[in-house]
């Protein structure tokens, strides 16, 4: 009897699964055919503690992975990468301020690996329209259970030791000494000053996490600095939103085009704690235990993109992703007409098939999230943590999103609060069919105010829809006044026209296309 009622109840759940998926289906279907010609299809790259990236490589075999990993990533259709390069007060990039990290080599910190990583990674992911987001830590200087000694003479906590506290088995710089923002800005500067990347992006380690019956050990820095506030609280926000203020301020001043996106915790506030805050009971929340304000950076317009991490499934009962999808795009909506952002979701990859919430066995939750941040209509795409999710591809969720999510190429999002002006369309662009394959030449070399050129293709003699996504063939990254692009996507005794456009630095794309007819012969 006990077995065939385990068996009732396995076929009740496969007959239920077998009624979702149609339905799932009839709904990818009908999106497919909506997609947005805007989205944001981000995948993290953490190489803290070699989450997503294997330490030990030689040029030759990082450059490899590289390619291997933005292939990956293209042929899913997504469009831009969040590159961890400085997991902790160490970097990816040689630098004059601190040392190298010990993740690129797997010896001890400050060894040169021989060539740049990051400078590598930018040029392979530009050479296939992939945008770059630098993802900075702020304040962590040591993983748990590390030693200062670890560090290298080059290291900030070694050349500044008052700077460092200690909580929870690791060292953080302390926030609330000014010393600790300029070093930091001086950071961000020298990375945007010297490299082409799209954005700097932080997560959500501002304060660390709140561990019960430990208090961050700043109150000394409190009095020293803290005149004016009532409360230590409110100081340590304080702390934040000027480094957040500060950093976005210094970004612009290199490149105004430069984006500052945050990824921080998914819940600002609860509202048993503020009537404003979401309907959610989390344990901690970014106000109160993380001391980042977040709503303040979408008030001040601090910030260009704001990515909570609502890793939670929908239903989930003390932090329901639909309850935060719709908190924090009301969040973006009411500041919008002063200091626009765009939002972005934060996924959790990582949880697909391996969390105590059943919903995460279902293969198409996360697929299902990402049409709701359609429907919803102010998420303007995802960012998925993180990229060794992406490969695993537990129960087959990945393959959801290529084939029945991600199924057009997309522009990332425009930030034309950064700078507005309409780029002109290519002065000329040819076309020569050889061998199977079309090349289209763009010629720009009377100006240069493109960034990067969209790629439309259209059957026949006439040019289509510029607002389908559909019809777009490939994104690509200017070069030096001529840009070559090679279509290997054609069919034999087809004749086609291709018109492409100029996106700005800020993402604006040229009101006109120049057009290529290339006939059948």
């Amino acid at each position: 009897m006990k077995m065939k009622k385990g068996l009732k109840y396995i076929w009740i759940t496969i007959l239920l699964f077998s009624l979702i998926v149609p339905m799932f289906n009839s709904q990818a279907k009908a999106a497919e055919q909506m997609n947005p010609k805007h989205e944001m299809r981000a995948a993290w790259i953490a190489t803290v503690q070699n989450i997503d990236i294997r330490s030990g490589m030689n040029e030759t075999a990082y450059t490899a992975w590289v390619v291997e990993t933005l292939d990956f990533l293209k042929g899913k259709n997504f469009n831009a990468i969040i590159y961890q390069v400085k997991p902790t007060s160490d970097t990816f990039y040689p630098s004059n301020i601190d040392p190298w990290s010990k993740y690129i080599t797997g010896k001890s910190q400050d060894t040169d690996p021989g060539y740049d990583p990051l400078a590598i990674m930018i040029e392979e992911a530009h050479n296939r329209g992939i945008e770059v987001h630098a993802w900075v830590n702020p304040y962590r200087i040591t993983m748990p259970g590390e030693t200062l000694e670890s560090l290298a003479d080059k290291n900030v906590a070694k050349k500044n030791p008052e700077w460092v506290v200690y909580h929870g088995r690791q060292y953080y710089l302390n926030p609330g000494i000014p010393e600790v923002r300029d070093y930091l800005i001086s950071v961000v500067e020298e990375l945007v000053e010297n490299y082409d990347i799209e954005a700097v992006h932080m997560d959500d380690y501002f304060y660390p996490y709140r561990i019960a019956g430990q208090e961050f050990p700043d109150q000394e820095q409190y009095e020293l600095y803290g005149e004016g506030f009532d409360h230590i609280d409110d100081w340590r926000r304080d702390n934040v939103n000027r480094l957040v203020a500060d950093l976005n301020n210094a970004i612009k001043n290199k490149k105004e085009w430069v984006q500052f996106g945050i990824s921080p915790f998914g819940v600002w506030r609860n509202i048993a704690n503020d009537p404003t805050g979401s309907r959610t009971t989390a344990g901690q929340t970014n106000y109160d235990d993380l001391y980042a304000d977040t709503r303040q950076w979408i008030k001040d317009g601090s910030i260009d993109y704001i990515t909570p991490q609502i890793y939670w499934s929908r239903g989930f009962a003390a932090a329901d992703y639909t309850i935060l999808l719709d908190w924090w795009s009301n969040e973006v909506n009411t500041y919008a007409y002063n200091t626009p952002v765009n939002l972005y979701i934060g996924t959790a990859d990582y949880k697909v098939a391996d969390n105590f919430d059943q919903n995460w066995y279902n293969p198409y939750e996360l697929a299902g999230q990402i049409l709701d941040n359609r429907a919803n209509g102010t998420a303007l795409g995802q960012m998925h943590f993180s990229l060794r999710q992406i490969i695993k591809n537990n129960i087959g969720y990945a393959n959801i999103l290529e084939n029945e999510i991600y199924t057009t190429k997309a522009i990332t999002p425009a930030t034309p609060w950064n700078n507005d002006s309409l780029p002109q369309k290519p002065n000329t662009v040819h076309a020569h069919k050889e061998d199977g394959q079309i090349t289209l030449t763009i010629d720009d070399k009377k100006h240069s105010d493109a960034r990067r050129y969209v790629i439309y293709r259209f059957e026949g003699n006439k040019e289509g829809d510029y607002n389908n996504p559909a019809n777009i063939v490939d994104v690509i990254y200017t070069k030096d006044g001529v840009t070559t692009f090679t279509d290997t996507t054609i069919e034999d005794g087809k004749s086609y026209t291709y018109g492409v456009t100029s996106l700005s630095n800020t993402g604006v794309e040229s009101k006109h296309a120049r057009a290529v007819r290339v006939l059948n012969q």
